[in-house]
């Protein structure tokens, strides 16, 4: 006999129907368990947000929490493109009058004119070597440094302009640059040489050895390749000068309150004490070096800001609606409020105060409002920090009562993640996440059994009252065609 084809064919009940009522019976408790999971997911969800918060109010803290915050010295200027200016946290406070009159620079020279750049200069055997020294010229007179003496050697096989160019730059050492420059003249190339450095003892004294004369010519004449490089790079103030200078070696100039400084470089050094003048042009300006209380300002304001961003957090995830008669996710939370209590309390716990007499914030213009937030006055802020640095910075990174260092602790505590309360808390969350998906896995395995055990059920039902149907179908046709024999 063929098997049911399909579930109510054989006993001709609508079993489809009566076994999804089955089903969605057998799957009611999945739905509280999926109402339970969205609701623990929605808290874990509202405590990374939370946490989110802290973390900008810890980072905040921490930035009140560093002594040299305080410390911190500002240099400006009134004409930044004549100098700009930094300054240490040493520098002393003050206003400066500067006058630039004279940039620094680097010496350089200029070979003569060669028609070529590529033809080898000279036509000796031997290497010639180039000798470079570094000093102050004076008309005649030169003052080297001899620690700064460095030498090259020129190979006559490498000797044209390009290949003097190419060696000169491949030795970091030795304090010059080269390049070749084209004047557009009927021997247009030019070898430049300039200083690495800048400044008046930076001028270049150049000689050259190994670079003879023929001797079979007469006494000061010179024949095809005679002493070649000699006369292309020699220049030596007391003697010969074959380099043309076309920069000269000098010194940055400028008076600070009429007092005449100079120095090698445009980054000067030791005019003011422990600032640093970065000079860019000619021209005056005025410096003033100053505490650095807008650093301190801006960074008062970042932590109100933070505190005032949980607040606002806090709030949206325990608001309540008077309308749907619901609350937020957070609710009556105990965590959420304990943080917010243990925070309410230690701004508002007054420090030990230095000679300031500094010990709340609200003697500082922070002050909370009626809605639970922080407020700033700027005038007393600024007035604070104006007359009360040194106060302001014990209140906020006085050792461990300071209130950055206590609120940077406090809310590191809370967020640790071996005992911190809202990593407990989190943890206690994803715990019972793991315990309704694991009760959902068992609870769907028990409802899918459940319904296939009714649906063979149903199955055997449908069969069962297919075979009787066929049954009472054979045994009607039998009576049928036993009564018609018997009438005829």
């Amino acid at each position: 006999m063929a098997a049911v084809s399909s579930l109510g064919i054989g006993s001709g009940l609508d079993l489809n129907a009566l076994l999804a009522g089955i089903k969605a019976g057998e799957q009611a408790p999945l739905a509280a368990l999926q109402k339970q999971q969205t609701s623990y997911t929605t808290k874990l969800t509202a405590y990374g947000q939370l946490s989110g918060a802290l973390s900008g109010l810890q980072s905040a803290a921490a930035a009140l929490a560093k002594p040299e915050l305080f410390q911190g010295v500002k240099a400006s200027s009134t004409a930044s493109d004549v100098l700009t200016a930094t300054a240490l946290s040493t520098a002393s406070s003050g206003t400066y009058n500067l006058n630039v009159t004279q940039l620094s620079q680097a010496q350089s020279l200029a070979t003569t004119g060669q028609a070529t750049s590529s033809a080898n200069i000279g036509d000796d055997s031997t290497a010639t070597r180039v000798q470079f020294e570094f000093g102050t010229t004076s008309g005649t007179a030169f003052a080297g440094d001899a620690t700064r003496t460095q030498s090259l050697d020129i190979d006559p096989a490498h000797s044209s302009l390009a290949d003097i160019a190419k060696a000169i730059n491949a030795k970091t050492t030795l304090g010059v640059t080269a390049s070749i420059v084209n004047d557009g003249s009927g021997s247009p190339f030019r070898l430049v040489l300039t200083s690495t450095k800048t400044g008046e003892a930076s001028s270049m004294r150049i000689t050259v050895s190994g670079d003879p004369v023929d001797p079979a010519q007469p006494d000061g004449a010179r024949g095809p390749g005679d002493a070649a490089l000699s006369g292309l790079l020699t220049n030596d103030p007391a003697a010969s000068k074959t380099l043309q200078q076309t920069v000269a070696a000098q010194n940055t100039k400028l008076t600070v309150n009429g007092i005449a400084i100079t120095s090698a470089t445009n980054s000067v050094t030791g005019a003011i004490q422990d600032v640093t003048l970065s000079v860019s042009k000619i021209g005056t300006t005025t410096v003033s070096v100053q505490q650095d209380s807008a650093s301190v300002q801006s960074a008062v304001t970042n932590f109100v800001s933070a505190y005032n961003s949980l607040q606002s957090v806090a709030n949206r995830l325990t608001a309540f609606d008077p309308a749907s008669k619901s609350g937020a996710v957070l609710l009556g939370d105990s965590t959420l409020r304990n943080i917010q209590m243990g925070i309410r309390s230690a701004l508002t716990t007054a420090q030990t105060p230095d000679d300031s007499g500094l010990t709340m914030l609200s003697q500082i213009g922070i002050s909370f409002q009626k809605d639970g937030t922080l407020a700033i006055d700027s005038s007393k802020l600024t007035a604070a920090l104006g007359s009360k640095m040194s106060g302001v910075a014990h209140l906020f990174s006085g050792g461990a009562g300071g209130f950055g260092t206590k609120m940077s602790a406090l809310v590191a505590g809370y967020t640790d993640t071996t005992g911190g309360v809202l990593t407990a808390a989190t943890k206690g969350i994803n715990k019972t996440l793991d315990s309704l998906a694991k009760q959902y896995s068992a609870t769907s395995e028990r409802v899918e059994a459940t319904v296939a055990r009714y649906k063979a059920q149903f199955t055997q039902l449908d069969t069962m009252m297919s075979r009787m149907n066929q049954t009472s179908s054979y045994l009607t046709q039998q009576f049928d065609s036993l009564n018609n024999s018997n009438k005829k």
